[in-house]
Parts: structure tokens; C-alpha cells; sequence
């Protein structure tokens, strides 16, 4: 019986704690479809679209993948800004459910896989 116990209190702290660290954070993940100077428009896996506020404090990070990387480059993160955006990236956000909406805390960016880089460099936010 003791055995039982200890293993269902186990069970229930292994699936309680990871849902308790996030806290009210949001993760989402998909490619940005609009940017803006408030706000960025993101299409899910599942294909719906959802709105990301853009704030003072947010983070950008600008995630390098590609293989014609110098070898220090790959897979390595770096700061960036919203002008470093671009609509078709692929975006992980972390954000705050704030008044039935989504305030972006970091941003993390890459291009997609076996996209080249514009000629004219990336998309600005929109007004």
C-alpha cells in the first residue's frame, strides 16, 4: 500500500511541477505572417493565426541554423531587434496572457530551413 502511495505521489509531482514553472507564460510557435511596430501575426502548426503585442521590454533573439554558417555561427544565438524580423521566419515566442491578449517577453527568430536571405534585406514593421 506504502508502495503505491509513494508512487502515485510521484506520478503526481513528475506532471505537476513542469506545468507550474511556466506559471502564466505562453509558448507559441509557428511563422510570422504580419509585422508591425505593436505586434507581430503568427500562423501555428494547426494553422491558426494569433496576435503577439509587441512591448518596451521585449527580447529578440536571432537564431542562426544555416549550414553556410561559419562553424562559431552555427546554431548559435544572438541579440537582435524588430527590425531584424522578417514575415515568413520562424518564430518561438514566451509570452504573458495579459488582457485577453499575448504580450511577447522573447522572441526567438530563424529563417526557414533553405531560405535565402533578400536582397533587400529584411521586411520593416509596418506602421
Amino acid at each position: 500500500m506504502k508502495l503505491r502511495l509513494c508512487s502515485l505521489a510521484l506520478l503526481l509531482a513528475l506532471v505537476a511541477v513542469p506545468s507550474l514553472a511556466h506559471g502564466n507564460k505562453v509558448h507559441l510557435r509557428g511563422t510570422i505572417e504580419k509585422i508591425s511596430a505593436e505586434s507581430l501575426l503568427v500562423k501555428t502548426p494547426d494553422g491558426k493565426s494569433v496576435e503577439v503585442k509587441l512591448v518596451a521590454s521585449t527580447v529578440y533573439v536571432s537564431h542562426t541554423t544555416s549550414k553556410t554558417a561559419q562553424s562559431k555561427d552555427l546554431n548559435a544565438d544572438k541579440p537582435a531587434k524588430l527590425t531584424d524580423l522578417a514575415v515568413g521566419n520562424m518564430v518561438v515566442i514566451h509570452a504573458t496572457a495579459k488582457d485577453n491578449g499575448l504580450e511577447a517577453d522573447e522572441i526567438k527568430f530563424s529563417a526557414p530551413a533553405g531560405a535565402k536571405p533578400a536582397a533587400g534585406g529584411p521586411a520593416k514593421p509596418s506602421a
